[in-house]
């Protein structure tokens, strides 16, 4: 068993080591950065180990102190769920939601329900990390996260939050009036095909299609065109402008195709695949405040549905 005086020291590494700052943690506990400081010193003396390794600009983890910090971290955050979930019991949502997720889950996602969402729970905050690469939750201090299923870890628990999606090859009409109408991915050689770069990994994203016959052979190709993206905004806004064709998932470039501005091609050969999962710690004890979001996402998803279908139903139309 742990000498529950420890425990105390313990919590407080975590949360510096959160951070990778003594400043930022005690900003954020509402403790001097010096009584923090002396927690952690305490610590390193009990256990006779140096825990970080500290200048007078910056902070990193030893070895050591690695190994201590990556279980610590999923242990203090399964604690504090239960604690959470201990007192929650009848009560209206309320608290700080850290959620991690991808840029264009957000913007599919979050953005256009968020002030319903803070209407309906006006005791929750929300706190968004906008970040492209896969996040480990417990180290990073997140309450949640999303993203999509074929990237997910297998041992987090994940609640699907949008249908099956579908890559979608999209131009502006005008382009394709001039460029001509690809009918298999061979064809888009001719055509300027519009990169997007992962930010993460900086490799560029190839562009994968299934042959839509009995072979179901897949195909994939790197975009040869005149302009590369790390953001898949400014990578619409060309598309929009009638620069070439682009590749994104459906439901986000969903009210552009409603609104005529952009026409989709190939759908045939793009196949459906796993959507956005919102993933958690546990199911065990869980928060008030993360069952609002979950169940308020779960909602919004027949939305989505709806719209897709609809979607699905005209590309086919239009091939």
């Amino acid at each position: 068993m742990i000498d529950p005086h420890l425990l105390p020291a313990l919590a407080w590494f975590v949360r510096v080591a959160q951070h990778r700052s003594f400043t930022r943690a005690a900003l954020e506990m509402d403790v001097s950065r010096a009584a923090l400081s002396q927690q952690v010193k305490a610590l390193e003396q009990q256990l006779k180990v140096r825990l970080l390794n500290r200048t007078t600009r910056d902070m990193s983890l030893t070895e050591e102190g690695q190994r201590l910090y990556d279980v610590l971290a999923p242990a203090f955050s399964h604690i504090g769920q239960a604690v959470a979930s201990a007192g929650d019991q009848g009560k209206e949502p309320g608290g700080l939601i850290r959620l991690t997720t991808s840029r264009p889950a957000a913007r599919l996602l979050i953005e256009p329900h968020l002030g319903e969402f803070l209407r309906r729970y006006p005791k929750l905050r929300l706190e968004l990390d906008l970040d492209d690469g896969m996040s480990n939750i417990f180290a990073e201090g997140m309450d949640a996260g999303i993203r999509l299923g074929e990237s997910l870890d297998p041992n987090v628990v994940a609640v699907p939050v949008t249908p099956p999606l579908e890559m979608a090859i999209v131009g502006a009409p005008d382009y394709l009036q001039r460029a001509g109408i690809p009918q298999t991915p061979q064809d888009l050689s001719g055509h300027n095909c519009i990169a997007y770069r992962f930010t993460t990994s900086g490799t560029l994203d190839r562009w994968s299609f299934t042959q839509p016959d009995e072979s179901a052979r897949i195909v994939q190709l790197e975009p040869q065109g005149n302009a590369v993206f790390n953001d898949d905004d400014s990578m619409l806004r060309a598309a929009l402008q009638g620069t070439g064709l682009v590749q994104h998932l459906d439901l986000c470039v969903l009210p552009y195709l409603q609104s005529g501005q952009l026409q989709r091609v190939l759908s045939n050969w793009c196949k459906p695949f796993p959507g956005f999962f919102l993933y958690l710690p546990s199911r065990a004890q869980m928060p008030a405040k993360i069952r609002a979001l979950m169940d308020f996402l779960i909602e919004k998803r027949q939305l989505l549905e709806q719209a897709q279908s609809a979607l699905r139903k005209n590309a086919l139309k239009t091939d």
